[in-house]
């Protein structure tokens, strides 16, 4: 969807004036600490959002809000998240929720404020349309404002090819790979002369869910009932990867845990499934490799893997102010200095012709043109509709997939189980 462009330097200002007004509706759950004191705010996140320089922009500019982050990992962070809503109380001022969560979120929208009703509905053109409506509730409340969306790429270590004999050159590897199969035959000639002790892939998880994220149809299907048993995409992908695992390509690593950050310092893999997010977990675990990595295109084009919101729980004590400060924090200007310093793509489209994004080079990644491969990819991208318990099912085929990594089962079996253990999740 493209933004209107009339009036583009007034708009922000009248928009943003026009949320901070609206948003006054709900002092009756906020307002300051006893006393005249601060009003603290917490903000409950997973993994690393790049918002620490913008706590401290926006502390300096209301001198009267102090911000702290608490961060969780992935899984715990949502299941921490639940329990705090289903008990009442835990909760931090601004939870994130991941894209493969958001719709086991957005069906009990009594638990959080309708941010339509504080302004919402006036910010709701700074979004991508589908982005936007991902979370909105089936009675028309928006739980959250969204941060980053995806995209897709592969990011590879250029001294690590070299050594093995494959080109280099972005250009030159992006075309190793149209397709999946394409993509693991180069592996198999990676691994062929690879360096002691280096795998092609850091894991079979990591890449199947790029494949699961290309599917016209994912896990569930429009009416929220799961397909996984059904849908011959998912299990197509699933063999591919299976086979890949066993002609000895992968590290055997799962995505998000300490084997696999230290993965990623010991240098134990070339190539990792690399949504736009993906580079700051790189940057962030890896820092000494800057300038070996280098971002390729994507097999077959396309897709999506992430993504996250910023909802606002009833329970919190400040509620106008963790409106105010989630709208401030997903606001085109914000979501640009995040792309820029932390590589999450923007999920606001007015920034998707802009010059210093479009053109925004990243110099850990040997300077890639990152600004206009994910820019490109999130024009095309066509979203997979997400059920219920979509990231539930994500780590149900990741905890499968690591069985057969393992040893502990084949792929019919470990698919076999799969099946039984995510029709369960079923609700």
């Amino acid at each position: 969807m493209r933004p209107k462009t009339t009036s583009r330097r007034i708009r922000p200002l009248a928009v943003a004036c026009a949320a901070l007004a609206a948003v006054t509706a709900l002092t009756a759950c906020g307002g300051g600490d006893a006393g005249g004191g601060k009003v603290k705010l917490s903000l409950g996140l997973f993994g690393n959002f790049g918002y620490t320089d913008l706590i401290k922009e926006y502390q300096a500019a209301h001198p009267d809000i102090e911000i702290t982050e608490r961060t969780a990992s992935y899984s715990d962070h949502h299941k921490n998240l639940a329990a705090h809503l289903a008990t009442g109380g835990g909760a931090a001022d601004i939870e994130a929720i991941d894209t493969g969560y958001v719709a086991q979120f957005k069906a009990t929208p009594d638990k959080f404020v309708d941010l339509n009703t504080v302004g919402g509905d006036k910010l709701k053109d700074r979004w991508l349309s589908w982005k936007w409506s991902a979370s909105l509730a089936k009675g028309g409340q928006q739980i959250g404002y969204g941060t980053d969306v995806g995209g897709l790429a592969i990011c590879y270590r250029r001294d690590l090819f070299k050594a093995a004999g494959l080109p280099e050159d972005r250009d030159a590897v992006s075309a190793l790979w149209p397709t999946w199969q394409a993509f693991f035959d180069a592996g198999k000639r990676f691994q062929q002369h690879a360096p002691n002790g280096v795998k092609f892939m850091d894991g079979g998880p990591t890449v199947l869910n790029a494949i699961v994220g290309q599917a016209p149809v994912g896990y569930y299907d429009q009416n929220d009932k799961l397909v996984v048993d059904s849908n011959p995409a998912l299990r197509q992908g699933w063999d591919l990867v299976v086979d890949a695992v066993k002609a000895n390509l992968s590290a055997g690593l799962l995505y998000s845990t300490p084997t696999w950050n230290t993965g990623f310092t010991q240098g134990q893999f070339a190539t990792v499934t690399c949504p736009a997010w993906m580079m700051t977990k790189i940057k962030d675990q890896a820092p000494d490799t800057a300038g070996k990595w280098d971002v390729a295109s994507v097999p077959g084009g396309g897709g999506n893997w992430g993504g996250s919101y910023l909802t606002v729980p009833k329970q919190g004590k400040h509620a106008k102010e963790a409106a105010e400060l989630a709208a401030w924090l997903t606001a085109p200007e914000q979501q640009a200095k995040v792309f820029t310093s932390k590589g999450l793509l923007p999920s606001t489209p007015s920034l998707y012709d802009d010059p210093k994004i479009t053109g925004y080079t990243n110099p850990f990644f040997n300077n890639a043109p990152v600004g206009k491969v994910f820019t490109d990819a999130a024009k095309k991208l066509n979203p997979q509709y997400q059920g219920p318990k979509a990231g539930d099912v994500q780590t149900e085929f990741g905890n499968a997939m690591q069985r057969v990594e393992q040893g502990k089962q084949d792929g019919a079996a470990a698919w076999q189980q799969l099946v039984g253990d995510v029709s369960k999740l079923q609700s």
